[in-house]
């Protein structure tokens, strides 16, 4: 039987969890200030400007991003009304569709590359050696390893 975290087990999860928390909240404020993009739209727009032909199954994109098919539909019609994506009946399987990257959103997201790369340079990569910068990223790997498991 396994026995339960200990007392320093915990306080460097919860450490880990609150520093977490408080980077991908510092990373949305200024992506949002910076760009009028959410964290959501960067990701749709990043797997599209990413995609052969810049579009991809909604299935595809939803398994991309990690996020469940019912969320990114609410999310698509929320950037799709921006007109920063379209959705167009697929090709190959008419009950499936496609999501498009639009012009607009081609150029919403060719605008806010550098400055959230910048973001994340300043509030992340500096922040460490480049010795923490590889423990991270190990760390990083190990964890992604253990839960696909």
């Amino acid at each position: 039987m396994r026995t339960l975290p200990t007392r320093d087990d915990l306080r460097t999860w919860r450490e880990f969890i609150e520093t977490t928390e408080a980077l991908r909240s510092a990373l949305t404020t200024r992506l949002q200030h910076d760009t009028g993009l959410s964290p959501g739209d960067y990701a749709v727009l990043l797997a599209l400007s990413e995609a052969p032909d810049h579009r991809m199954r909604s299935s595809d994109l939803a398994a991309r991003i990690g996020w469940e098919r019912s969320r990114l539909s609410h999310h698509l019609a929320r950037m799709e009304r921006r007109e920063l994506i379209r959705r167009e009946e697929c090709a190959t399987d008419s009950r499936g569709a496609e999501v498009v990257l639009a012009p607009p959103g081609a150029d919403a997201f060719g605008a806010a590359t550098v400055p959230h790369l910048r973001a994340v340079r300043e509030l992340f990569v500096d922040a460490l050696t480049p010795e923490q910068l590889a423990a991270a990223g190990e760390i990083a790997a190990a964890l992604k390893a253990h839960l696909v498991r």
